[in-house]
């Protein structure tokens, strides 16, 4: 379950707020990003995000230490915390610019 958003513009996504925060996502992540984010709230276990395999779910490293990430394209990523059981500090990101 997600417990807690890392940004706004992630949030507001989620919840359906089309907001200009969220237009700071290419169009042609979002659909993608939300069916993530929706398999991201139904995952019980970390493992739960090892399929589909395009996920790619990964830890991170250097100054994303102790997140993790599943991809939404080559791109974009979805990174967060694994804390108890549940995502916490969700966020939509272009990994390759931060």
């Amino acid at each position: 379950m997600i417990v807690s958003f890392g940004d706004a513009a992630t949030a507001d996504l989620y919840h359906g707020r089309r907001t200009r925060r969220v237009r700071r996502f290419p169009p042609d992540i979002l659909k993608t990003a939300l069916r993530k984010l929706d398999a991201l709230n139904a995952a019980s276990r970390l493992l739960d995000l090892r399929s589909p395999p395009g996920n790619r779910l990964e830890a991170l490293a250097g100054d994303w230490q102790g997140f993790y990430s599943i991809r939404i394209n080559d791109r974009w990523r979805i990174v967060f915390r694994w804390v108890e059981g549940n995502a916490a500090e969700v966020s939509i990101v272009d990994y390759h610019r931060n």
